[in-house]
This record gives structure tokens, sequence and C-alpha cells, in this order.
């Protein structure tokens, strides 16, 4: 098991899924961004770092049919399968690092990533975040990545943390990738904190 690994297993081995600060119990913002993407219900969706969350249950329940959830945390994906039952059986489970693990080419029409992007600060590791993502996504795929806005925390679950403006996040992701939308976020966390996140909405090609 890698130390980033190790991190998040303690991390949800010691907290509830409800109670870990990025918690919603709906994600009202990337939901919308999705249904605003007019995708056929048999579009293959991939939530990057979904671990725990209810985003899967939302898609499940709108009727989609080919959803991939993939997190370094295999006590969090856990925590989804036993919360989603026989459902779970209709959806893709990895465990993996998203910058190390080979995703199949051209395989995804929208890919989702609500808090991972900002836990990496080297810039090589980014780089090898985008070029996954230029990998797995089909051309005019869709992508919408939220981090920690600008006046967001510097550091979460431990960890140090970049924060961006939807320019430079975007700019992260380079020309190929077209910028449709962004919005700002006011998180409230569970132990009744706030957090700012910015969420990025673009195609590619």
């Amino acid at each position: 098991m890698s130390e980033k690994s190790e991190h998040w297993e303690g991390v949800y081995g010691r907290k509830k899924a409800d109670e870990v600060s990025w918690y919603r119990a709906h994600l009202e913002h990337s939901i919308a961004f999705i249904e605003r993407a007019g995708l056929a219900p048999d579009a293959a969706v991939i939530d990057v770092g979904g671990g725990a969350s209810t985003l899967v249950d939302d898609l499940l329940e709108r009727g989609h049919t080919d959803l991939t959830v993939l997190d370094l945390s295999a006590h969090a994906i856990e925590v989804a399968q036993q919360r989603l039952g026989a459902r779970a059986a209709a959806v893709k489970w990895l465990v993996g690092d998203v910058t190390q693990l080979p995703l199949p080419e051209h395989a995804y029409d929208f890919w989702h990533d609500r808090a991972v992007f900002h836990f990496l600060r080297d810039p090589a590791e980014r780089a090898r975040y985008v070029a996954a993502v230029r990998r797995a996504l089909r051309p005019g795929g869709h992508i919408v990545v939220a981090t920690f806005g600008p006046a967001g925390p510097e550091r979460c679950s431990g960890l140090e943390v970049m924060r961006y403006s939807a320019d430079a996040l975007h700019a992260q992701f380079g020309g190929e990738f077209r910028k449709v939308e962004s919005l700002t976020e006011l998180h409230a966390t569970p132990a009744g904190g706030e957090q700012q996140f910015v969420y990025c909405y673009c195609r590619m090609g």
C-alpha cells in the first residue's frame, strides 16, 4: 500500500463518511453540470475520488447505467457499496491512484472530480493527472473539476493543498480543454465551518 493510500485509509478509518469536511448529502452543482451536458443514460461517467460520495447514488436514481467510481481508499468504496446494497453491482469500482492507474483509452464521456486535484502539489503529478484525462476521455468529452478556491483552506485532512481560481484551474489543463462554465461554492462542513470551492466545467477538443 502506498503512503497516500495509507493516509486516506486512516482518514476513513477514523471518521464516518458524513464527518469528513468535504461531505455533502448531495452534490447539487455536480449533478447540475452532468444534467446540462445532455448525456444519454448509457454515457460513461467516472467519479474520480468518489469514494463514499453519494453522487453515484443520485446518478443511479436518474437512470445512468455506466458509472465508475475511483478512489485511493478501499474503505471509502466499501462504505459506498454497503450503502447501495444490491445496486452496487451496477457500478464499476476502482481502487488506486488516478495519476498511476492505467485507465482505458477514450472510455468516458464525463469525468468528475470534486476535491482530488487540489491535493496534487507536485507539478509532475498534476501533469500525469491531465495526461490521464486526455487519454481516458472520449473526443468532445466533458470534465468537471472542483478544488478549493483562492479563499479556501490551505490544508485539508492533515495535508497541504493547492488553491485555484477558475482560470488558474483551467490553465492547468491547457488549450485542448474549452472552458464552458465555472462557479464558486461556499461549502458548509459537517463541523459547521465554511470552505470555498471553485468548479470548472470544460469540454475536451
